[in-house]
């Protein structure tokens, strides 16, 4: 077993892996920004059909999640990987060839957002499988927050980035540079070299039938609902996604109409903001050796569920500084929290389930988001900008409560994972 203290910027296989997820991610914001851009600017579309973008972009991850999960055990997941890259590769260079044959229409953006869409949501759920492959429990901190470093980074500076070569190239050819950046990615993961565990063949004999997929998708759920820690883990993330949605449905036009800030100030707000996303991921994995998995859950819990109140309440001569404030304290406890939340995962799960297990994990809690955002486009409506914001930074408050009162506080270190005979029993005593 590797030793704790060695550094995962002596790993070779991490460094590929790590390389890979930061070209793709950086790739990635180009396309976020650019396909938008297509819609608005080259193609003559409606408001209803520009909308319409977003929500096929988005479909997949609620509609393929589960059966990705249900794939990601049945195959080995570095094969998947690869794959993901080489066909997000190909999606994406359709469009500039369409475009440069003057043959580029909406329904195009919507096939490639959709398939994009699906290929996405099967690398994300082999790539959280696929860390504990590669490096060893306890360096999963590490290297999630590593990982961490690279999405917070994105977000940083990816949009500028993406804004500059879109205005060198066009966004229909600067797309050509996302394409280019997935081959890469799928590259790197070629050359790694770390063996991958086998795919355990189901045994007849000693389980009957082979699960059909609706069965194995039953049993990601009964797992992940049954688990003391991972339900509560769900529940955290998933009321904390719901009414930081609530929020983030109307906040804009909320900070524009309500609270007189200008596009610069709010910019400028959500830039001071994003530096919490990246000293949180700097500074995780030091903190959670020195204070504890636990007690580091039960912290950036309570931060993040606290993190939308300045911005309700702040009289308007603050509102700038609540909200950059209150997003410089949610980004760092969110990214505290998603390091650790996802690596006890990782340290927990047997092999086996590790792909249901995150497929399942994802669809709970992403499946609050849009329910959050439709909410709360609805209560601004009704009730008011003002009162919306308050309903979901005052309830946002409740998030923290599952894991606070879980046995989850009391982790220090990663425990070791459930063997696959004693994960039903496990599932029994903690429901």
């Amino acid at each position: 077993m590797t030793a704790p203290s060695r550094s995962l910027l002596r790993h070779p296989d991490f460094l590929k892996l790590w390389t890979a997820e930061t070209i793709s991610v950086f790739g990635s914001a180009i396309t976020q920004l650019a396909l938008p851009l297509i819609a608005a600017t080259t193609l003559d579309v409606t408001p209803f059909e520009f909308g319409l973008l977003t929500t096929i972009e988005f479909l997949p991850f609620i509609l393929f999640s589960l059966p990705a999960g249900v794939w990601v055990d049945r195959l080995r997941r570095r094969p998947i990987l690869i794959a993901g890259d080489i066909g997000r590769a190909v999606a994406i260079a359709s469009i500039p060839v369409a475009f440069y044959f003057d043959a580029l229409t909406i329904w195009q953006l919507y096939i490639v957002g959709f398939v994009n869409g699906i290929l996405t949501v099967f690398f994300d759920v082999a790539y959280q499988s696929y860390l504990p492959s590669v490096v060893e429990r306890d360096q999963l901190v590490d290297g999630n927050s590593k990982l961490e470093i690279t999405r917070s980074a994105s977000q940083i500076l990816g949009p500028g980035m993406a804004g500059i070569l879109i205005g060198v190239f066009r966004a229909p050819f600067a797309m050509l540079i996302d394409s280019l950046s997935y081959l890469v990615s799928a590259l790197f993961l070629t050359w790694i070299r770390r063996p991958e565990p086998p795919v355990e063949a189901h045994d007849e004999a000693a389980h009957g039938p082979k699960p059909s997929m609706r069965e194995e998708v039953a049993v990601g759920l009964r797992y992940v609902t049954g688990h003391r820690w991972l339900r509560n883990i769900a529940a955290t993330t998933g009321t904390s996604n719901f009414f930081g949605n609530v929020v983030n449905a109307i906040l804009i036009l909320y900070l524009v109409d309500e609270r007189g800030l200008g596009p610069e100030a709010i910019g400028f707000a959500f830039s001071v903001a994003s530096i919490g996303f990246l000293v949180g991921a700097f500074t995780t994995s030091r903190l959670t050796d020195r204070f504890g998995v636990g007690r580091m859950l039960v912290a950036s819990a309570i931060g993040f569920s606290l993190s939308n109140l300045p911005i309700a309440f702040a009289p308007d001569a603050l509102i700038w500084p609540a909200l950059a404030i209150g997003g410089l304290v949610g980004g760092f406890c969110s990214t505290a929290w998603n390091i650790n939340q996802v690596s006890l995962r990782q340290a927990i799960t047997p092999p086996r389930m590790q792909g249901k297990m995150n497929a399942t994990m994802r669809f709970i809690v992403w499946g609050t988001i849009p329910l959050g955002a439709i909410i709360g486009g609805a209560l601004g409506g009704i009730i008011g900008l003002q009162a919306t914001i308050v309903v979901g930074a005052v309830g946002g408050l409740v998030a923290f409560v599952p894991v606070t009162l879980s046995s989850v506080r009391h982790i220090v270190t990663m425990p070791e994972p459930v063997d696959d005979d004693a994960a039903p029993a496990e599932m029994a005593a903690s429901a």
